[in-house]
């Protein structure tokens, strides 16, 4: 499969006027947010940017600016990021002492195998409760002060149960539509890689995949 980066948004408006005109009108796949075309020898895949909203007749807003977050959640640490278009108003880190040191994994991970009481455990286990909760706590706060359009979401799944089942709740459900998950892969979730995870997100990415 090939791709290319479409980064101006001028750039992107004319490639989907050019491809409309090529392939017709695409489909919109909500979830993953992107247009897609089908022909007898290959997929065409335009992943769209975050920042652009598709409206119920799934036409692009070019010029709507709505307000999003970015929320990824990792073993010990997790960042949520605040943005109107291509803006950051907010952003926090988030750290815990949930690995053991020795085995290099979560102790949340760790229980659902052999997990012990020790006093060690226990304090990560503190720990961990702690960080969900600052974490959603950071969101419910940014959920009343504004009306949030949508939500770049990235969570392990070993960690997503207790994410939604902290006792600071988060501002949105497991099905929330405004959900889209993080097509990339982030190492470790600074300051720095939120930004640069921002800067993809809202960047298009047009991809070709033949068919065998």
């Amino acid at each position: 499969m090939e791709s290319v980066i479409i980064k101006e948004r001028e750039v992107l408006k004319d490639k989907l006027v050019e491809l409309k005109a090529e392939f017709g009108e695409p489909e919109y796949n909500r979830d993953k947010h992107k247009f897609e075309w089908e022909t007898d020898e290959e997929t065409i895949s335009l992943r769209l940017p975050y920042d652009l909203m598709i409206d119920a007749n799934d036409q692009a807003e070019w010029e709507r600016r709505f307000h999003y977050v970015i929320c990824i959640v990792q073993s010990s640490m997790g960042t949520v990021g605040l943005f109107h278009g291509n803006e950051c108003l907010s952003h926090k880190v988030f750290s815990a002492y949930m690995v053991r040191k020795k085995q290099g994994v979560s102790q949340i991970k760790h229980l659902k195998t052999k997990g012990k009481s020790r006093a060690g455990s226990r304090m990560r286990l503190a720990s961990g409760v702690e960080f969900f909760e600052g974490i959603n706590g950071r969101l419910q706060k940014h959920f009343e002060a504004h009306q949030i359009d949508r939500i770049a979401f990235s969570c392990s799944k070993i960690l997503l149960p207790h994410f939604f089942g902290s006792k600071v709740e988060p501002p949105f459900d497991k099905k929330d539509e405004r959900i889209i998950g993080v097509p990339r892969h982030v190492e470790k979730p600074t300051h720095e890689q939120m930004m640069k995870t921002q800067r993809f997100l809202n960047y298009a990415e047009l991809s070709f995949r033949g068919h065998l």
